[in-house]
């Protein structure tokens, strides 16, 4: 599917992904990576330094901390609440990553861009989570800041 297509299909109401954006304080993300060419790097460094408190999720037992934060290698591992699980891992892990955040008791499940699965929302929704899919927290948190520029020539 073309992304304008997902952009369309997955179009979400900017005061609800503001009213999420402000109200989560723990952020578990699904997919960080210590790689700083990464994009997952980029988004948790943003998050973070923008105050959220990020836990770094990654199965790699070798990775212990990323930017300082201490890596967990699983949801199940968390030993606090999780107000959203973003996910920055294949669309086709996304079902079974959503089952997980209903189980920790998560409010919100986040797919990344090109993390989005119909299924999961509906399964998430049903357990009372918000959902987001197809979107970059990131780019979400700066989009008030964002002003087109309408008198410009090109």
């Amino acid at each position: 599917m073309p992304v304008e297509a997902l952009d369309e299909l997955y179009d979400y109401d900017q005061k609800y992904l503001a009213d999420i954006l402000k109200s989560v304080k723990t952020i578990a993300m699904v997919g960080a990576s210590a790689d700083k060419t990464k994009f997952s790097y980029g988004v948790l460094r943003v998050l973070h330094e923008t105050g959220y408190d990020m836990i770094p999720v990654n199965p790699n037992p070798a990775l212990t901390e990323i930017r300082g934060i201490p890596v967990v290698h699983s949801l199940e591992e968390i030993d606090r609440p999780v107000d959203m699980v973003e996910v920055f891992r294949p669309k086709e892990e996304f079902y079974a990553i959503t089952e997980k955040a209903i189980a920790i008791g998560a409010k919100v499940i986040w797919g990344q861009i090109g993390v989005y699965d119909d299924r999961a929302a509906k399964l998430a929704e049903d357990a009372g989570l918000k959902v987001v899919m197809n979107r970059c927290p990131k780019i979400e948190l700066f989009r008030p800041f964002w002003k087109p520029r309408l008198d410009l020539v090109i």
